[in-house]
């Protein structure tokens, strides 16, 4: 019979897993893109995939679509293990931006949910976006300056909490720089660019967020369901989104966002 020590060790495995683990998976599933191949990943008999939050067969998914991969960019969370992907196809006949949570236990893939915008979704520009992204540096994090896990969460989380709270106190750094589609705020001074947002017509409540921590990275990626201004008219939808922040020491540095259109071309 297994002793109890045995049992908790064997369940800590299970939760837990190594960064190396879930680099090759992060590697695979941009191979796989690349390729269009999504029976190459080491997918779970009970894999869930999900696109812009909508349950879908991974056969018919943007990963069936071979796509150049012009930039991405991959964090990694061995205590929940998961990994979040940022990647840009800005090259593609059909350009594309996407943000992934991927989701693992004993090195399957149980987990695949991704916010995919394309044209027409909010502020897209897919060039615009690499031309950014292509110029930040999202350097490791020294190990005696690492931020706790739960400092970076709680970054990501007050600046979302923010759109419902405007006088709320968000722990940005200077400068700051927010690359939203393909609108990019730290072309400005350094010094004046701080990233804070304007508050909003009305509170705003930002819910089903799904989180990837990676403390070596100083990186908490959030997808997560926008409230839909048009909601302000008498509806309460919401839309696919998703965050993506660089903390250095309890400050936000750099913020990648993608949010799908409710209704389409409202970027234009």
């Amino acid at each position: 019979m297994l002793s109890l020590l045995t049992l908790a060790l064997a369940s800590t495995a299970t939760a837990h897993c190594t960064r190396p683990i879930l680099q090759e998976i992060a590697a695979a599933y941009i191979k796989s893109q690349t390729a269009g191949t999504p029976s190459s990943l080491p997918l779970a008999a009970s894999l869930k995939y999900i696109e812009n939050d909508i349950p879908l067969n991974i056969t018919s998914g943007i990963l069936t679509k071979a796509l150049p991969i012009d930039f991405h960019r991959s964090v990694y969370d061995t205590v929940t293990c998961s990994t979040y992907t940022e990647f840009n196809s800005a090259s593609a006949p059909h350009p594309y931006v996407v943000h992934t949570i991927i989701r693992v236990t004993d090195e399957k893939i149980t987990t695949i949910d991704s916010v995919v915008s394309d044209d027409g979704d909010w502020i897209f520009d897919a060039k615009g976006h690499l031309n950014w992204a292509l110029q930040e540096k999202w350097d490791p994090i020294p190990l005696d300056k690492q931020d706790k896990r739960e400092v970076i969460q709680a970054a990501g989380d007050t600046y979302l909490n923010q759109w419902g709270n405007s006088t709320m106190p968000v722990p940005l750094g200077t400068p700051c720089a927010r690359l939203e589609g393909g609108m990019y705020t730290g072309n400005r001074d350094p010094a004046a660019n701080t990233c804070r947002m304007p508050a909003f017509p009305q509170p705003l409540k930002v819910g089903n967020r799904r989180y990837v921590v990676d403390v070596e990275m100083g990186t908490v990626g959030i997808l997560n369901d926008f409230p839909w201004l048009e909601a302000s008219k008498g509806g309460n939808g919401t839309t696919p989104s998703s965050n993506m922040f660089y903390v250095v020491g309890g400050l936000i540095r750099y913020i990648h966002e993608v949010t799908v259109c409710a209704t389409r071309m409202c970027g234009r």
